[in-house]
């Protein structure tokens, strides 16, 4: 199947029989790889936070497990079902909204963002849609303009609000690269101003519900619920104590969707053809517009680029994630966890070598950005 149609792999009768195949966690005739990723994941197996890891080769799962729980206080098992919260992983999403609204024609990437948010200062005048993709903008962390003893959640109209005291920029737009998640809660207000509707709606409407996400969204408490929710933990004393949500946890734009590792499957096939994204938009994703602060890593919108591999991954409070796809190979890693520490993206590509020894021999020097810098417990933790 992998020469020559690129652009036929889906998750269709293929992928419905292969995850029936898996209902006991692995295909007939791997129980060696079944065991060796088990291995790897053994730190989520138990009484404790989990995760769920999913294999795909030629748009097939060949492992889908879940491991430890979901939820510690009322000893509910992690499923391949379970919704785990992206973090960082968001971004994809994020960009692919706004990549259809420049197939329909109602925006640019190469627009000015004060066309879209004109109460943005002065200092954000040569600042583009692009510039927002690629982490080039050089906006002001929006983490940073927290007020101190703020208790109330930050949503994306709330960075907004933040942004527009600030009439400084870290650098000239366009000329650096500096990670910013203050850039994506602006697209995902973008998103909103050019399409006529809320974020989460034009992700739902757009994205999920004709890819068949049925369980992915982003979540809004107290609008939306999600399905099979796990539920975010940090080590403490020896055990775990759920931390689930920061102030910055309502920011939808940078790290607010829910998904699942089957859910996650249905994207994954959709990036190999043209049944959501064009050829076009596919290709500005994954090619490298940038450097960035690791010597082994470029952006794309929304994808960070290694190698051979197109990656991504989420870290905030509660939940480190990965999602690692070789393209060439059609093989992609997944690994969702609902704990502060512990690498992913290492797991991902300890993984990945089990399939392909060979794989992605150049990787990058760090995992990730890292959790949110001024992340802050709301309470109640479980909130």
């Amino acid at each position: 199947m992998r020469p020559g149609v690129p652009g036929t792999i889906a998750l269709g009768a293929a992928g419905a029989l292969g995850i029936a195949l898996l209902s006991a966690g692995c295909a007939p005739g791997a129980p060696d790889l079944a065991s060796r990723i088990d291995v790897i994941m053994k730190a989520y197996q138990g009484e404790r936070p989990g995760a769920a890891v999913l294999v795909l080769e030629d748009g097939v799962p060949v492992f889908r497990r879940a491991y430890g729980l979901a939820d510690l206080e009322h000893g509910i098992r992690a499923t391949a079902a379970t919704d785990y919260r992206l973090a960082s992983m968001t971004k994809q999403f994020t960009a692919a909204a706004i990549l259809l609204l420049a197939q329909d024609q109602r925006l640019s990437v190469d627009d000015p963002v004060r066309k879209w948010l004109p109460s943005l200062p002065d200092a954000t005048d040569a600042v583009t849609v692009r510039e927002l993709l690629t982490h080039t903008a050089g906006l002001i962390d929006y983490e940073d303009l927290i007020p101190a003893g703020a208790t109330q959640q930050v949503h994306d109209a709330d960075v907004l609000s933040l942004l527009e005291r600030e009439n400084r920029t870290y650098f000239v737009p366009g000329t650096r690269y500096r990670y910013s998640n203050s850039g994506y809660s602006l697209l995902s207000l973008v998103v909103a101003r050019a399409s006529g509707r809320d974020f989460a709606s034009f992700l739902r409407e757009r994205i999920f519900l004709p890819l068949g996400m049925y369980a992915t969204l982003a979540y809004e408490a107290g609008i939306s619920t999600i399905p099979h929710r796990a539920f975010g933990y940090s080590p403490a004393g020896g055990g775990w104590t759920r931390t689930d949500q920061s102030l910055t946890s309502a920011v939808l734009g940078d790290g607010g969707v829910y998904s699942s590792i089957d859910d996650l499957a249905k994207w994954d096939a959709a990036l190999y053809d043209a049944r959501l994204l064009s050829r076009e938009s596919l290709a500005a994703a994954f090619t490298p517009a940038t450097d960035t602060d690791d010597a082994e890593v470029r952006y794309g919108f929304g994808w960070r680029i290694t190698g051979e591999t197109l990656w991504h991954s989420g870290e905030t409070i509660g939940f480190r994630n990965v999602i690692v796809r070789f393209p060439r190979r059609h093989l992609t890693v997944i690994v969702l966890t609902n704990r502060d520490g512990g690498e992913p993206y290492d797991l991902a590509l300890a993984i990945a070598k089990l399939r392909f020894p060979d794989a992605d021999a150049v990787r990058a020097a760090g995992s990730a950005e890292g959790p949110d810098p001024n992340a802050r417990q709301m309470t109640p933790a479980g909130r």
